[in-house]
């Protein structure tokens, strides 16, 4: 039996994906083997020593401590794509309104409640201070074509906007899915000095953390809106305020809340609805789980940021054993593996390794039981992070 621990409300849908008969799931759940999480902090949690893996119910992994994990061998994965339909609705959603000032309208045309009749007419006369520009032949710039990147820059071609993008780490996919009006930017001040607005669409590194700052914002057109749905880190919010109330940025929709945006008549800041939707709810909770099925069942590891991805499609061996190894990339583990289990008079039904970066990760099918001097002897190498057997039922 598996235990599950749910850190956040997750979808029935998903959870159904965990057979009962083999899954305990629970929020309450003590020493459990996984942990499913949506958007709750783990950064100061203290995990058991029997957690194997973590699975993000989303694509962003801010609120988990990946170092921390890799460093005990624990696995991260996301789901990369499951709310790529959701986030770019609101996307277009939000260049919409950076550009038509509906919210406005709407807040003022409820102070006109109560003059009855006048109303047709206060309101029509009223309507000239909420004119704004449309989005056809304006040109976007899209920064990060991955999944929903992709999809807001084809989307945006079919609202007639011109569309350039910046991906210095375009996949072979997400190239074959853009339509082929999406120009493709060297470098990312081609994009600032070209769109009238701006969309993010990059996980938060060290190297994108308040990527639009003071420096960036000057390349950038007079009157650039800018679309931030992607994380809250990336853009520098002093620096954003200031370019606000000089002009230089017109509009700011972000989906990030933050104490200096909230009152800004130039913002309008949602409180992160990018995957809030019942079907992107849906979607990732059913890859999260699917995902660490396959895992914990199987050992195979599939959309993890921070372990290869390793993948074995035969089963384990009748009376085998499957032998999950985490360890240090480094020369000549491999080898001590093959000793350990020679001398215990195991054959090796099959094998492989893959690596990422610094680490990497080994499938190593046994013909029979591992005993359990066997596998400590494994453990006790000095380059190994976890083991972890799965037996042949």
């Amino acid at each position: 039996m598996y235990k599950i621990q749910t850190l956040n409300k997750i979808s029935a849908v998903g959870l159904d994906r965990l057979p009962r008969d083999n899954y305990e799931t629970a929020s309450s759940i003590t020493d459990p083997d996984a942990i499913l999480v949506r958007s709750q902090d783990m950064h100061n949690m203290e995990l058991s020593e029997t957690v194997k893996a973590v699975a993000r119910a989303g694509a962003g992994t801010n609120n988990i401590p990946i170092p921390e994990l890799t460093q005990k061998g624990i696995v991260v994965f996301n789901t990369p794509g499951a709310n790529a339909n959701a986030v770019k609705e609101l996307v277009m959603l939000a260049l919409l309104v950076s550009s038509r000032p509906v919210i406005k309208a709407n807040s003022w045309l409820k102070t006109l409640a109560g003059k009855g009749d006048e109303i047709p007419d206060l309101a029509e006369k009223g309507k000239s201070q909420f004119v704004g520009p449309e989005l056809k032949g304006k040109t976007l710039g899209v920064i990060g074509l991955g999944a929903i990147g992709a999809m807001v820059a084809n989307l945006a071609i079919k609202f007639g906007m011109e569309v350039i993008g910046y991906d210095p780490f375009l996949s072979i996919n997400a190239a074959w899915s853009l339509d082929h009006n999406v120009k493709h930017a060297e470098t990312l001040d081609t994009v600032y000095a070209k769109a009238d607005y701006i969309t993010l669409h990059v996980p938060q590194t060290n190297d994108t953390k308040g990527m639009i700052n003071s420096t960036s914002i000057k390349t950038m057109k007079d009157g650039v809106r800018i679309i931030n749905i992607a994380r809250g880190g990336l853009v520098n919010n002093a620096d954003m305020i200031a370019a606000l109330d000089s002009g230089k940025v017109s509009a700011l929709v972000t989906d990030f809340a933050a104490e200096e945006f909230l009152n800004h008549e130039k913002v309008i800041c949602l409180p992160h609805l990018g995957a809030s939707t019942p079907e992107a709810e849906e979607n990732c909770a059913v890859m999260a789980c699917n995902q660490l099925r396959d895992f914990l069942e199987n050992g195979n590891i599939v959309n993890s940021v921070n372990f290869p991805k390793t993948v074995v499609e035969n089963t384990i061996p009748s009376g085998g054993t499957r032998l999950c190894i985490a360890h240090k990339n480094v020369p000549d583990v491999i080898s001590k593996f093959t000793t350990i289990l020679g001398d215990a008079k195991l054959n090796i039904a099959g094998m492989i390794n893959q690596a990422k970066g610094e680490l990497a990760y080994n499938i190593i099918d046994v013909d029979g039981a591992v005993p359990e001097n066997t596998l400590r002897e494994l453990a006790g190498i000095e380059q190994v992070i976890k083991v972890r057997p799965i037996f042949a039922k």
